[in-house]
């Protein structure tokens, strides 16, 4: 038997648990640890509902190999060894084969089945490629093929139109009324105009987001997703290119996405952490970005962790969630810093690291 005790994000309570199987149990067990054999996994210091990186694609690292199953245990390796023990995948090359979610050793996933794009608006056939005339169809068999998420590339290029609004909004309607959900990418100001007027449950990226229409995001549930990280290590890159429409179109979005970070906490839109990048397990980093956009270090860490959980349909901390958490020495809202030295990763009730 595995007992737990430490302080409790975001609640800042200090508890104690028991493992009972998968499943997390506040207090003591019924009838105390008399004649059982119970080990402390964790004994104080800071515990943290799992990390949660909401746009990460495990299983492939370039255009050459669209999809690989060996690959994509490593990568989901990679975020376990991190302290991330939830992911979703808004978009693959193949749909998440059943494997992934039987195998206790992985984090949880959620999936988003294929990308799904219209002529010239992605990497040919990396994802589905869909017309126009089949997109709805398309994206309501890919939410019920999935964990009920399709995702829909909703622009490509700064300098050509953005998949048009009266359909992606025929998009959202049929799968919202399948009971699935729509993860929209969009770069350009008219993308993510597009995603947020037609209801999108995610802006993924949101470069050139209007801040006019935060307040709508909020209101409807619509999240952001930034991914700061992945545009920030190539700014430097993108500079040294030859000045042209599309690099200083990209460069005058990066310039405006804290702002527009910052401006989305406050108007109460979720915004929450994902790395579209490689290695796996960089949440921590996007974490940091986040702070240095202005969200609060709490809000920062909470869009990696318990706001992440809780947007999924994960709980938190509390009797009967999954036995799923990280803990550390000290506590990590002081830096986000911290969260790339966890003390113990306990999953689906083992300890893994």
């Amino acid at each position: 038997m595995l007992c737990i005790r430490g302080v409790v994000l975001p609640e800042r309570e200090e508890r104690a648990f028991w493992i009972d199987g998968e499943v997390l149990r506040a207090g003591m067990p019924p009838g105390g640890f008399a004649g059982r054999h119970a080990e402390t996994a964790v004994d104080g210091g800071w515990l943290l509902p799992g990390l949660v990186d909401v746009h990460t694609h495990p299983g492939a690292e370039g255009l050459d190999i669209p999809f690989d199953e060996e690959l994509l245990r490593r990568h989901l390796e990679q975020h376990r060894d991190a302290g991330v023990l939830a992911v979703r995948t808004p978009g693959t090359a193949a749909r998440m084969p059943s494997w992934v979610h039987k195998d206790p050793e992985l984090p949880r996933v959620t999936s988003a089945g294929r990308w799904l794009a219209t002529p010239g608006r992605f990497f040919p056939g990396f994802g589905r490629d869909v017309s126009e005339e089949d997109l709805v169809r398309a994206a309501v068999e890919e939410a019920a093929a999935s964990s009920g998420w399709c995702k829909v590339i909703g622009d490509w290029r700064a300098d050509e139109p953005a998949l048009p609004l009266a359909l992606l909004t025929c998009v959202v309607s049929a799968v919202h009324a399948a009971g699935g959900k729509v993860a929209v990418h969009c770069q350009t100001a008219e993308g993510s105009r597009n995603a947020v007027l037609a209801g999108a449950d995610s802006l993924e990226h949101g470069m050139h987001l209007d801040p006019a229409l935060l307040d709508r995001m909020a209101a409807q549930g619509t999240a952001f997703v930034p991914t700061l990280s992945a545009f920030g290590r190539g700014v430097d890159a993108m500079r040294a290119r030859e000045p042209s429409v599309r690099r200083d179109l990209w460069l005058a979005g990066w310039e405006t996405m804290f702002a527009h970070v910052r401006a989305a906490a406050e108007s109460g839109v979720t915004v929450l952490a994902g790395t579209d990048s490689f290695p796996c397990g960089t949440v921590a980093g996007e974490a940091s970005w986040l702070a240095r956009a202005g969200l609060s270090a709490e809000a920062a860490l909470g869009a990696a962790s318990w706001t992440a959980r809780a947007w999924l349909g994960l709980p938190g901390l509390v009797d009967g969630a999954p036995a799923d958490l990280v803990a550390y020495a000290t506590d990590p809202t002081t830096d986000p810093a911290v969260l790339d030295h966890p003390s113990r990763i306990v999953l689906r009730g083992r300890v893994v690291r």
